[in-house]
């Protein structure tokens, strides 16, 4: 079945979703030059990246209290698996970045942690399981 794919602009430039089935979610997201998406984790959502075009800075570490967040470059062609409880950010400091995302279908599973756009969530009593 063919479907178009459905754009929704975010603060940081849109996310393309181009799959939603029962199983996974394909999106291609779009973040513009010096613009970043919140720092956050997934409860449950799993998802991996593979950057297509530009240098996209990747940080992301342990949910935990003195838990070490590294940076990662990622060129095309990169890809970073996200397990539930990661804390990652995804950042577009030297142009744009366009990557694909395959996830579970758990879209709306997000904590924000940190957003330059103010959209923080409140930060829950209990951790979610460690990232492996």
């Amino acid at each position: 079945m063919l479907k178009t794919p459905s754009i929704t602009p975010k603060p940081w430039g849109h996310e393309e979703l181009w799959a939603q089935a029962n199983r996974y979610v394909g999106k291609i997201l779009f973040i513009k030059k010096g613009h970043r998406l919140s720092r956050q984790y997934h409860k449950m959502k799993e998802e991996t990246i593979m950057v297509l075009d530009g240098t996209l800075m990747l940080e992301a570490g342990p949910y935990k209290k003195g838990g070490e967040i590294e940076r990662h470059i990622l060129e095309p062609g990169g890809v970073f698996h996200v397990f539930p409880g990661t804390i990652h950010r995804f950042c577009a400091e030297g142009g744009d970045v366009r990557l694909v995302e395959v996830s579970t279908t758990e879209i709306n599973d997000i904590v924000r942690l940190e957003d330059d756009y103010r959209r923080v969530t409140d930060i829950p009593h209990h951790p979610p399981s460690s990232g492996k």
